[in-house]
């Protein structure tokens, strides 16, 4: 069995109440029971979310060791956390970015990210389903 570890970072815990026309009107938690349902077979997920920048970096480092991969969006500290680009970096795993909005449609400061050097793939703009296209990417690899 996978097991793949979830990370969100900062303000992802207000996903469904926050800017829904940007993220739209589900929790995080709403939808991660949705991949759990159809996962229940192939992937054990773990999650962890926080606004606390060293948390995460905890978090990856222990994901880095009890895990076979990592999907991580970690909202704006994508854009300005050396300490979390250096985590994902030293991880043992490989890892899958993922934002939920079209960051090249927005500020300026979110066209880039410090994690997307070290990740064996972005997926940008496709929503919560980001998630999910994460998810398969490390199913096929698995194969």
């Amino acid at each position: 069995m996978l097991r793949l570890a979830v990370i969100n970072g900062a303000n992802l815990n207000m996903l469904g109440r926050r800017e829904p026309e940007i993220y739209g009107n589900t929790s995080f938690e709403e939808y991660l029971g949705h991949l759990r349902e159809s996962y229940a077979s192939t992937v054990v997920f773990d999650y962890y979310q926080s606004n606390i920048e060293g948390e995460l970096v905890d978090y990856i480092q222990k994901a880095g060791t009890d895990s076979n991969g990592i999907i991580v969006n970690a909202g704006g500290y994508s854009h300005t956390s050396v300490v979390i680009a250096d985590a994902i970096k030293t991880a043992k795993v490989p890892c899958v970015e993922v934002h939920i909005s079209n960051v090249f449609r927005r500020e300026e400061i979110r066209r880039s990210s410090l994690i997307s050097a070290y990740a064996e793939g972005v997926v940008i703009g496709l929503g919560l389903d980001g998630y999910r296209l994460a998810v398969e990417w490390f199913l096929q690899r698995e194969q």
